[in-house]
């Protein structure tokens, strides 16, 4: 168990990109957990959160997305036994590319689900960051 003074705080990037009242998810595969997640990942040491959501969804998706294109529109605090993590969620409605599974060996698919009527394979995480982002909530916590 990590110190008070000394824990293990990561970084994430997450993308919603609208299309047309629907939003993009991954499938995981599962070993992986097996629900839906959306692009996105860990901001490396060298990164800022657009410049690595803007690789993550080259590298998970196969898209191309605009530094100007993206807005923060959430951020959640989560805090589990292993450490802490902030995930910043960008919106964007705009990219270029075919979409495509890149990263067979984590999803199984890469889709469009309504924003109104989600899988109810969607992660815990996810499901409340775009809850809170409806709402109009800005930051929102998760324990777990």
């Amino acid at each position: 168990m990590p110190s008070k003074k000394d824990f293990d705080l990561k970084y994430k990037a997450r993308l919603i990109l609208y299309d047309r009242g629907k939003i993009l998810l991954l499938k995981q595969r599962r070993g992986n957990g097996g629900n839906f997640t959306m692009v996105g990942g860990t901001v490396e040491q060298h990164e800022f959160a657009r410049e690595s959501l803007i690789r993550e969804t080259m590298e998970e998706a196969n898209i191309k997305i605009e530094p100007k294109d993206l807005s923060l529109v959430h951020v959640l605090h989560k805090r589990t036994k292993k450490g802490q993590r902030i995930n910043l969620y960008f919106k964007a409605s705009k990219y270029r590319g075919n979409l495509m599974n890149m990263e067979d060996h984590k999803f199984k698919a890469v889709q469009w689900c309504p924003i109104n009527n989600l899988p109810e394979e969607v992660t815990e995480t996810v499901r409340q960051a775009l809850e809170s982002y409806r709402a109009g909530i800005l930051y929102s916590e998760y324990t777990k």
